[in-house]
C-alpha cells in the first residue's frame, strides 16, 4: 500500500527541515507552499504540522520558505478587488498588545475621512502572546466585527464610511482553525510573520501595506514579502509592541516603498508633529492588573477591561480630547497618508489629522 502524496512529500520536508541545528537543510519555496498548503487543507496531522512549524522556525525560514508560507495562505483566502482605486491595508500584529491601550484600531476611520479608503485586519486572540486585538477593542466600541469579505469591500467604496475590519475566520478559515495548534507550539513562528501579508482586498490601481516590527531584520523580510504578494507600496513602522503607531516621546524609524521599489529608511521626530508626550504610548488605566508569566509576555488579567478602555480611549479623541490616544492617531495616520502622497511632509498630514479630529468628521466615518 503507498502513502499518498501529501503525506511523502511531508516527511521529506520534516526529514530535511527537523535534523538539528547543523545539519537541518533549506527547503524551497514551492515546497514551503506545498507543506503549509497541505496543512491547511487538514491533510497533515496535528503533530506533523506542529513539527513543520517549530522545525522551521528553529533553523530560521529562509526568504523562500516564508514566501511559500505566504502563498499558500493568499491562495486558501477569500480575495476581492474593492471599487476603489488605491486602498491601505492596515495589519498590526495579529497576537495583540498587553503593555499599552491599543487605539490603532481607530485609525481606518481617520483615514477614510481623510479620502483614503482603509481596510484592517486581525483576529480575536493568536498566540503566542494572546493579547487585546483589533476586533475586542473594535468590538467594544459596538462596532460590527463579522463582515464576510463582499460587504467590507462595499463600505470601502461608500463615501459615508470608507474604511473597514475584516476577520481572519471569515477571509481565511482554514488559516483560523490553526489557531488552538498556534496555542500548543507556544513560541512564535512562521505564520506570525507572514499572516500580516494577508491580502483580502486590493484597490483597483494601488494596495499599499502597513504594518509595523521592532528587530532590525524585519523591515527588509516585510518588504521582500510584500512585493511577492503584489503591494505597490509598503510602510513599515518601527512602533511600540511591534504595531503601526511610533514611540510618541523620541525619535524613531520608519521603511517605506513606492510603486514596488526598493524599500528606504526615514527618520521620524514626534516633536516635528508638535506631539510632546512622557509617555511613549497610550498607558494602561492603574486598575486593570498585569500579572507576571515569567516570559518576555506578561498578560493581561482580563482583555475585555483593557479592550474597554482602548474603546474608551479611541472614542475620547474621535471627540477631540486631547492626550496620548488622540497624538497616536494624529502620528500614525499623518504617516501613512504622508506615505501615500496625499501631503508632502508629515506636518501638514498631522494638521489635517488634527482637524478631522476636531470637528467630528472622523467620527461620522467611524459611525
Amino acid at each position: 500500500m503507498h502513502n499518498n502524496p501529501t503525506q511523502e512529500t511531508m516527511r521529506s520536508i520534516i526529514q530535511r527541515i527537523a535534523t538539528g541545528p547543523e545539519l537541518s537543510k533549506d527547503i524551497s519555496l514551492e515546497e514551503a507552499s506545498a507543506g503549509m498548503q497541505a496543512i491547511l487543507e487538514g491533510q497533515v496531522d496535528e503533530v506533523q504540522a506542529a513539527i513543520f512549524f517549530i522545525a522551521l522556525r528553529m533553523k530560521r525560514e529562509t526568504d523562500d520558505e516564508n514566501k511559500g508560507v505566504l502563498d499558500a495562505i493568499l491562495r486558501a483566502s477569500h480575495s476581492k478587488t474593492a471599487e476603489v482605486d488605491e486602498l491601505v491595508s492596515l495589519a498590526d500584529p495579529y497576537d495583540g498588545f498587553n503593555r499599552n491601550l491599543l487605539v490603532a484600531p481607530f485609525i481606518p476611520a481617520v483615514l477614510a475621512a481623510a479620502g483614503l479608503p482603509t481596510v484592517s485586519h486581525g483576529a480575536e486572540a493568536v498566540g503566542p502572546k494572546f493579547g487585546v486585538t483589533h476586533r475586542q477593542v473594535l468590538q467594544a466600541a459596538g462596532l460590527d466585527v463579522d463582515l464576510d469579505v463582499e460587504t467590507a469591500a462595499q463600505r470601502l467604496k461608500d463615501p459615508k464610511i470608507g474604511w473597514s475590519y475584516l476577520d481572519q475566520r471569515h477571509f481565511c478559515p482554514a488559516l483560523h482553525r490553526l489557531i488552538p495548534l498556534r496555542r500548543k507550539v507556544i513560541k512564535r513562528q512562521v505564520l506570525t510573520t507572514v499572516e500580516v501579508l494577508a491580502k483580502p482586498l486590493s484597490g483597483q490601481h494601488k494596495t499599499h501595506l502597513v504594518t509595523g516590527y521592532v528587530h532590525k531584520p524585519y523591515p527588509a523580510k516585510y518588504a521582500q514579502l510584500a512585493r511577492h504578494a503584489g503591494f505597490d507600496g509598503a510602510l513599515l513602522i518601527r512602533g511600540t509592541e511591534g504595531g503601526v503607531i511610533p514611540s510618541l516621546r523620541q525619535q524613531g524609524k520608519v521603511f517605506r516603498y513606492l510603486e514596488m521599489g526598493q524599500e528606504a529608511p526615514y527618520e521620524i521626530d514626534p516633536t516635528e508633529l508638535d506631539i510632546v508626550q512622557e509617555a511613549r504610548a497610550v498607558p494602561l488605566p492603574e486598575q486593570i492588573q498585569q500579572q507576571d508569566s515569567g516570559d518576555d509576555v506578561a498578560p493581561l488579567e482580563e482583555l475585555r477591561p483593557a479592550a474597554l478602555a482602548a474603546a474608551q480611549a479611541g472614542l475620547g479623541a474621535f471627540r477631540g480630547e486631547p492626550g496620548p490616544a488622540y497624538d497616536s492617531l494624529v502620528y500614525a495616520s499623518a504617516l501613512i497618508l504622508w506615505h501615500c502622497g496625499r501631503h508632502p511632509e508629515l506636518a501638514s498630514a498631522a494638521r489635517e489629522v488634527r482637524g478631522l479630529l476636531d470637528h467630528g468628521r472622523a467620527l461620522e466615518h467611524l459611525r
